[in-house]
C-alpha cells in the first residue's frame, strides 16, 4: 500500500482493483445506492502522485459523482498524524458548488483506500448528510 499510495506505483492498483470493484457493484445493487464518491485528495498530492489512489476502485458501470473537495491544502498528510491528532481534526471538506443538486435525496457510497480511525469518512459522511443525502455508507480497501 505504501508503494502504491506514497511512491505512486500505479501498476499496483491491479492487485486490488477487481476485488474492490466487485464489492462496490454488489453493494450498489444490494443497498440500492445512487452514487459512488471517491474521497478527494489535494491538488498538491494529485500532482505529486499523478493519480487519486481511490479512483481506480470505482467501476465505470456505476454512477459516480464528485460533490466534495478539500477546503485547503493540508499542512500534513493524515498518515503522518497520531491517532489523537486525527480524531481531533476539523472538517477538511467542503461541497462543490452544484453538490446540493446532486446529493439531495440520494443514497451514497463513499470509497476510501485505508480506514484508520474513520475520521475522514465521518467528515465526508456528515457533510453529505447535511447537504441532503438520505443515506451514506462507506467502503474501504484496507483497515
Amino acid at each position: 500500500m505504501s508503494r502504491y499510495k506514497f511512491l505512486g506505483d500505479y501498476r499496483l492498483r491491479l492487485l486490488f482493483q477487481q476485488a474492490m470493484r466487485e464489492r462496490v457493484i454488489k453493494r450498489m445493487k444490494a443497498e440500492k445506492l445512487d452514487y459512488v464518491i471517491a474521497i478527494p485528495i489535494s491538488s498538491e498530492r494529485l500532482a505529486q502522485r499523478g493519480f487519486n489512489q481511490v479512483a481506480p476502485f470505482i467501476p465505470i458501470q456505476v454512477p459516480s459523482c464528485r460533490p466534495l473537495r478539500l477546503k485547503k491544502q493540508p499542512k500534513r498528510d493524515q498518515s503522518s498524524k497520531s491517532r489523537k491528532e486525527r480524531m481531533e481534526s476539523s472538517q477538511p471538506f467542503e461541497l462543490e458548488p452544484d453538490a446540493l443538486k446532486v446529493v439531495k435525496g440520494k443514497r451514497l457510497l463513499i470509497i476510501d483506500d485505508v480506514y484508520t480511525t474513520g475520521r475522514t469518512l465521518h467528515h465526508a459522511s456528515a457533510l453529505l448528510l447535511e447537504a441532503g443525502a438520505v443515506h451514506v455508507v462507506s467502503q474501504s480497501l484496507a483497515r
